[in-house]
């Protein structure tokens, strides 16, 4: 158990630094506008970077917002939240190129997760504002007016997808949920409040349920259908599938509790299916653990409906494990190659079924024809005659 809970944490570090990212210097941008900022700062998500000069005697900052690997098809924004480092009451600066080639700027207050991006007075004097949209880098001009003294700011930035001129809701996974931290103006030392922490506890939390739901879970079901076959493995099967059963709930509930936590942490970010197969799993599969207490003896009247339902829902807890898991994939959105190890487990395990299967039957068809062979001189030396067919016998001379 501590062996299997150590390779769980060892995978989730190992897919926590996979999803890290890394991003060219800024210090070494010239702005073909000849603009000079005298600090900047690589944002460590959505290949943004972020220049601004700061003059604390007024309050005012002019910064230049740079998002790069975008098309005329999306929208970006670069915002302040004076209140807290998250999304909702962020004061954004955002920019498209509209489907007539003119960049359209402008500020919008985000009350909400599900904002749409519409268009408001902001609780700070915003001016010249303007964007620039070249080689798949937008650049998003302003300066604004600090309403407090604090040289220490929240910043958000975003890209979201637009519909003809109308910016749509953003993802809400991935680098989208981290781009999120702080900035201090003066010494530009930024820390990023989206990333690692929360990015960890979501990489736990997928480890998890891929090894227990995902793996245990299916290897526990072939032990049960294809280890009982065998007379020598009997009951050692049952033990075996009980175990990897066991442990697969205990890893599982462990990681649908990570779930729940960092559903808590994250207001108006919902994932509806995922969340809602997720707590049907957990239902279905405590209900097939508390039943095993209810188990009828193998010769009892019941055992043949008890074997149906438990044969139903165990099976269905695999079927929706292996479809939540892909949902996660969607919603964690790592790097490929974790997503292609998990279908090669899968695939694995498909195909052993298969073979095991075709072997079970071979096995069960020799068996019985065994035993049929077996019995056959108990028939033909019954009283059906000396032959087996009802002749009739012999008389003496």
């Amino acid at each position: 158990m501590a062996g299997m809970l150590e390779l769980v944490f060892s995978l989730s570090i190992l897919m926590s630094m996979a999803f890290s990212s890394t991003a060219q210097s800024c210090k070494s941008y010239a702005f073909s506008s000849n603009k000079i900022f005298r600090a900047c700062n690589d944002l460590p998500v959505l290949n943004s970077y972020l220049h601004w000069n700061y003059d604390s005697s007024s309050n005012k900052l002019q910064i230049a917002y740079r998002h790069a690997g975008i098309t005329s098809s999306k929208w970006v924004a670069w915002a302040i939240n004076p209140t807290s480092t998250s999304m909702a009451g962020s004061q954004a600066l955002v920019a498209y190129q509209q489907s007539d080639g003119t960049m359209r700027a402008y500020t919008s207050p985000i009350s909400s997760y599900q904002t749409s991006m519409q268009e408001g007075k902001l609780s700070f004097d915003v001016s010249d504002l303007s964007a620039t949209l070249a080689n798949n880098e937008l650049i998003l001009f302003a300066t604004i007016s600090l309403s407090n003294t604090s040289t220490t700011v929240n910043q958000v930035w975003q890209d979201g997808p637009l519909s003809g001129n109308a910016p749509q809701i953003h993802p809400t996974s991935g680098s989208n949920v981290q781009s999120m931290g702080t900035l201090n103006l003066l010494s530009g030392e930024s820390s990023s409040t989206g990333g690692s922490a929360k990015t960890t506890k979501r990489n736990i939390h997928g480890v998890l349920n891929a090894v227990s739901w995902g793996i245990l879970m299916p290897i526990g079901v072939l032990i049960a259908r294809y280890l009982k076959v065998f007379k020598s493995a009997d009951p050692a099967w049952f033990y075996l599938h009980a175990s990897c059963q066991s442990i697969a709930y205990i890893v599982g509930v462990a990681g649908w509790a990570t779930g729940l936590k960092l559903g808590s942490e994250s207001a108006g970010i919902q994932y509806d299916a995922h969340r809602t197969i997720g707590i049907f799993l957990f239902c279905l599969a405590t209900l097939q653990v508390f039943t095993l207490l209810l188990r009828p003896k193998v010769d009892h009247k019941y055992r043949f409906y008890w074997n149906i339902y438990h044969h139903v829902v165990g099976y269905s807890v695999i079927i929706l494990s292996i479809t939540n898991i892909f949902k996660g994939f969607d919603i964690l959105n790592p790097d490929e190659k974790w997503k292609n190890a998990y279908i090669g487990v899968i695939v694995a395990l498909a195909l052993n079924a298969v073979w095991l299967e075709g072997y079970t039957w071979y096995v069960v068809v020799k068996r019985k024809s065994s035993e049929a062979a077996v019995k056959m001189p108990h028939v033909t030396n019954g009283s059906n005659g000396a032959n087996g067919y009802g002749a009739r016998p012999h008389q003496g001379v």
